[in-house]
């Protein structure tokens, strides 16, 4: 229990950061959603889903591969240099290719207008990799707090130029008596447009990664290419699964325009992309756990207590998951004031979404047995088989259902790949996870949730305190049942 509680530890400044970083970036789509149409932010939403995909490319599970590797290579500095030259090779090649191909590939999305756009996402995501093995290994050195700060800057910095360029410099470049207007009017375009946001992204990351430089430098080069050979094999596994992982989570985001009338697909974008932000809450706890949890894992995976420890630690993971779950959905009354008017009507996906993104987070935590066990294939093999559900619901549903088919095929497929994963775990890597106690949380939490939605008292005030209610409630009852579990880890 000592190690859970290290961990515990970790995700708490792991997860400030993340967490205070997506609120602030939070506060950009209230920004989006009131200055662009719901055309113009499907834009913005189809450009960043093609950056998730291109994002796994360019990092192609490097990242993982040095907590790995980092621990079984006696020299921490050849693993680190070797992934980096790698990563670094990379992401040049990938900048040139798109210099020289962005017309066409801005005719391939349907952004004919703006080939610009093409280049411009491609600086952000060249540099983002790059600094991806930096923040790596800041993960690897236990250094949280330097993770955090260096985040924090990232986010600052790309929320200071979204407002600058959506808010500020459109006042001023429509009032000529300004001090300011010859300043704006030389360094801003109308025409750009929601080319904006790509712009502020990619000052925050260049800037990111220049303070993040020097303690790259550091460790100095020590490439060896014997080592590189040894890596690539572990990663590309990682890699086909993240491209597959990538498919479940952000494809629909990307083929609603090619399968309903192009005007129409991109404000189904625009919505759906709206709404589905509310739903992301759960992700940034998931994504705050996991940058704590994937190098505690690797470090205490030769504990004589960790599949124990391992069992415990995905079942509280679960408890929160739902605490957030039936958070989020009590106070959506509120909440959906978040996006603008426009794009509320997508708020029915909310729910269907935040269960989905539960069953991703416990995908996630069922991953480490392949990585542990050196089977990464089998996390090509379990996305794989995701993707193939997500393609096949998304395209035989999205000509009727529209955005409605992509939420429910996003939940089908997580819940389906954490199924298989846990099947597969029983036979190469089996732990004993307590089902009974998790199955009955998930029924309480369901139960509450149902239960809520159909209590209304005529006062908004006091449907949200009766609701809430319900939260403490399940919390109240999960404490109970694991009491003696948390007497045991409060005496240790």
């Amino acid at each position: 229990m000592k190690q859970v509680k290290a961990l515990a530890g970790q995700t708490v400044v792991y997860g400030l950061s993340s967490i205070v970083g997506r609120l602030l970036n939070y506060f950009l789509v209230p920004l989006y959603t009131r200055a662009f149409t719901t055309g113009e932010y499907g834009t913005v939403t189809m450009l960043f889903a093609y950056a998730s995909f291109l994002n796994i490319v360019l990092t192609y599970g490097m990242e993982t591969s040095l907590f790995n590797f980092s621990r079984q290579v006696e020299d921490k500095r050849k693993v680190f240099s070797t992934i980096l030259t790698s990563v670094l090779t990379t992401s040049i090649l990938f900048l040139t290719v798109a210099y020289l191909f962005q017309g066409t590939v801005a005719g391939w999305v349907k952004e004919d207008g703006h080939p610009e756009y093409i280049f411009w996402l491609a600086i952000i995501l060249s540099t983002d990799a790059i600094s991806a093995i930096g923040f790596a290994k800041l993960r690897e050195q236990n250094k949280a707090k330097a993770f955090a700060i260096l985040k924090g800057l990232n986010i600052l910095i790309n929320i200071f130029f979204n407002i600058f360029f959506i808010i500020i410099c459109p006042k001023i470049y429509g009032n000529p008596d300004s001090s300011l207007y010859s300043l704006v009017q030389s360094i801003y375009n109308p025409a750009i447009g929601v080319g904006y946001v790509l712009i502020a992204n990619i000052l925050s990351s260049v800037v990111t990664l220049i303070f993040m430089l020097p303690s790259m430098i550091k460790f100095g080069m020590h490439f060896d290419m014997q080592l590189l050979k040894k890596i690539l094999p572990y990663t590309l596994p990682l890699l086909m699964a993240g491209l597959a992982g990538m498919v479940n989570e952000t494809l629909d985001r990307i083929i609603l325009v090619y399968f309903l009338p192009p005007d129409i697909g991109k404000q189904q974008i625009g919505i759906y992309g709206a709404c589905y932000k509310i739903s992301i809450i759960i992700t940034m706890f998931v994504q705050a756990f996991r940058y704590a949890a994937e190098p505690f894992f690797f470090t205490h995976s030769q504990d004589a207590d960790f599949k124990k420890n391992y069992a415990d630690i995905n079942k509280y993971f679960i408890v929160i998951c739902l605490i957030i779950f039936l958070g989020t959905m009590f106070n959506l009354s509120w909440i959906q004031y978040f996006v603008g008017e426009n794009f509320r009507s997508g708020l029915k996906v909310v729910p269907i979404l935040l269960m989905a993104n539960i069953c991703l987070g416990v995908s996630y935590n069922l991953a480490m047995w392949y990585k542990l066990a050196h089977k990464t294939m089998y996390g090509a093999y379990i996305t794989i088989f995701g993707a193939i559900i997500t393609i096949v619901i998304n395209v035989l549903g999205i000509p009727k259902y529209g955005y409605m088919a992509s939420a429910w095929a996003t939940l089908i497929c997580y819940a389906s790949t954490m199924t298989l994963s846990y099947l597969l775990s029983l036979k190469h890597y089996p732990v004993k996870y307590d089902l009974v106690r998790i199955g009955l949380y998930f029924a309480l939490s369901l139960t509450l949730y149902f239960l809520g939605m159909q209590l209304h008292f005529g006062s908004n005030v006091l449907t949200l305190i009766i609701n809430n209610g319900l939260i403490v409630l399940f919390a109240a009852a999960v404490f109970f049942i694991e009491k003696p579990s948390l007497a045991v880890f409060k005496r240790k």
